[in-house]
């Protein structure tokens, strides 16, 4: 009875070990998107471009915005080995403040989270700073 136990535990952690040797990769074309200076109501949306380098079908499970301005959508199907996808995110642009907003992927890859950034700043040209520099001054208008 010990011996066939013995076999047992040895059999299962050899399958363990085999199985631990697939294993999915995601590997990002840039991590961070930087939108630059945009105007208010402009186009928010980006796409963040992967691969998956492994050697199993990766899953994202989920992926979620550090703010509900930001509106990452994942893949629905599983991503094969060699294939690419991509992660769609679009950012509320009718917000006029600065852009730095983190998007965390998680997923069954060796590195099962990501976080990707986004940056840039959302300007409205319509109204002007009064710190810009003015061609004429108050008194020769």
């Amino acid at each position: 009875m010990k011996k066939l136990m013995t076999i047992l535990f040895i059999g299962l952690i050899s399958l363990s070990v085999n199985a631990q040797e697939k294993v999915a990769k995601i590997e990002f074309k840039e991590t961070t998107i930087d939108y630059g200076t945009i105007e208010k109501g402009a186009n928010g949306f980006r796409t963040f471009e992967f691969t998956n380098t492994g050697d199993a079908p990766l899953i994202i499970s989920k992926v979620s915005s550090s703010c509900g301005c930001t509106v990452p959508k994942k893949p629905k199907d599983p991503i094969m080995p060699g294939e690419t996808g991509e992660i769609e995110v679009k950012y509320d642009t009718n917000r006029v403040m600065p852009i730095r907003k983190t998007i965390t992927v998680l997923s069954n890859a060796d590195t099962p989270t990501v976080s990707l950034k986004i940056k840039g700043n959302v300007i409205d040209p319509s109204k002007t700073s009064v710190l810009t520099k003015k061609e004429k001054s108050v008194m020769e208008q």
